[in-house]
């Protein structure tokens, strides 16, 4: 049948996401795009994929048979480009990174300046997404590797066709109005009690993993704004308003006036790269983890 790879990626993300609008913002299309590569889809079949139930839409029969054969000819031609990169002697070919603030700010300027020195034939592609959508993008296909997050206190699933590699691993520190605490070196989860904090909400991996890091410490943090942007985040600390968690990346995002206080406790978090198992010998996906990992090394300041 005459079908696209773009439509079955469509099919496949619905199938994953639930809604046209979230298929559009994982795939950077808009949500009328999505409809059109499933109407085309539709009209190469022959058969209605879709139906629609109020405001929302469920695949039918055909569409659910489709979708799962429609995930193992993606990985086929997944495996098909590995192949054929590997028959060149460079790392020469187009690459989709998926990517969050922190790490469109801080790592994809360095690495893209080392890819164009090291490999001038490869071609780096970003898209800014949000990070707790970055696994699901690089199993679908929809980027070719993404940089991520990982807590230890809320591990994401691990998916076994994802290959997770740890590029940098930092500590949380707390965040504080300018004067609101005694000048000390560090404080312990439990002298935070009592205190108002501005934190994600807790459907998010961030939000759950601080959570649960004050949780075994008998602290319930007391949430008066839950915030899921960096700065805002800052900017809401810095006028006084309440507390949070806070890495040294996270400190160059935007320049603040507030305390800075250690937490005795570790609470971590592990920037990392994501990319399907399928592609871990394709020359160009080597290529730029290789360059991730030497500026994470250089150029963030810390461990892997």
């Amino acid at each position: 049948m005459d079908w696209t790879s773009a439509q079955l990626r469509s099919l496949v993300e619905l199938t994953r996401r639930g809604t046209i609008t979230a298929v559009a913002e994982s795939l950077g299309y808009t949500p009328g795009g999505v409809s059109q590569q499933i109407a085309a889809l539709e009209k190469a079949t022959g058969m209605e994929l879709l139906r629609r139930t109020g405001r929302r839409v469920e695949l039918t029969d055909a569409g659910m048979t489709l979708a799962r054969h429609a995930e193992r000819i993606l990985s086929t031609e997944a495996e098909a480009v590995e192949a054929l990169e590997r028959t060149r002697n460079d790392a020469s070919g187009t690459l989709l990174v998926g990517l969050f603030a922190t790490a469109a700010a801080e790592i994809l300027p360095p690495a893209l300046r080392t890819a164009r020195e090291e490999h001038p034939g490869l071609t780096v592609h970003s898209r800014d997404m949000d990070v707790d959508e970055v696994y699901d993008a690089v199993a679908s296909g929809a980027v070719d590797l993404a940089l991520g997050l990982d807590y230890p206190d809320v591990p994401i699933p691990r998916d076994p066709a994802l290959r997770v590699m740890r590029l940098h691993r930092e500590r949380f520190s707390l965040a504080v109005p300018t004067g609101s605490m005694d000048r000390r070196e560090s404080v312990t989860m439990a002298q935070t009690r009592g205190l108002g904090w501005i934190l994600p909400s807790a459907e998010s991996y961030y939000g759950r993993a601080v959570r649960t890091a004050f949780r075994r410490a008998g602290v319930e943090p007391e949430v008066l704004h839950e915030v899921t942007d960096t700065a805002a985040t800052l900017a809401l600390v810095e006028a006084g308003v309440g507390v949070s968690t806070v890495t040294d990346l996270m400190l160059r995002l935007r320049p603040s006036r507030f305390d800075v206080v250690r937490l005795r406790e570790t609470v971590e978090r592990h920037i990392v790269v994501v990319f399907r198992c399928a592609a871990e010998r394709r020359p160009t996906v080597v290529a730029l983890v290789d360059v991730l990992r030497a500026v994470a090394q250089t150029g963030l300041g810390g461990s892997a």
